[in-house]
């Protein structure tokens, strides 16, 4: 096979599949500001029965705990944008236009 055609087989794989790379764009948005606003709900409610229980001890591991819960929301919230940009980098510099057209898809779903 020439080197032109396998070429032509990625723009021809990545054309064919953009709806799976726009669903894949759209969980990962999803997941993205999800898991952080669950975290901090659950970690507020972790605290609001702390609370309400009245003791010291547990109002302190709770303050912790919520703590350590808004950093891991956060840290989720922009590992995943460090991830696109260092795998938008990667494809721009690696791969050229034709995976981008993929890459474009799962980043970016409503500008595929």
């Amino acid at each position: 096979m020439e080197l032109a055609s396998l070429f032509q087989v990625a723009v021809d794989f990545c054309t064919d599949t953009k709806p799976i790379w726009q669903f894949l764009g759209n969980i990962i948005n999803i997941l993205q500001i999800g898991i952080p606003i669950i975290i901090v709900l659950l970690a507020t409610i972790d605290l609001g029965k702390a609370v309400m229980a009245g003791e010291d001890k547990k109002i302190k591991e709770a303050q912790k705990m919520l703590l350590l819960r808004l950093i891991y929301g956060v840290a989720i919230f922009f590992v995943v944008i460090i991830v696109k940009v260092v795998f938008g980098l990667i494809g721009e510099n690696v791969a050229g236009g034709d995976a981008a057209i993929c890459f474009n898809c799962a980043t970016n779903p409503g500008k595929c």
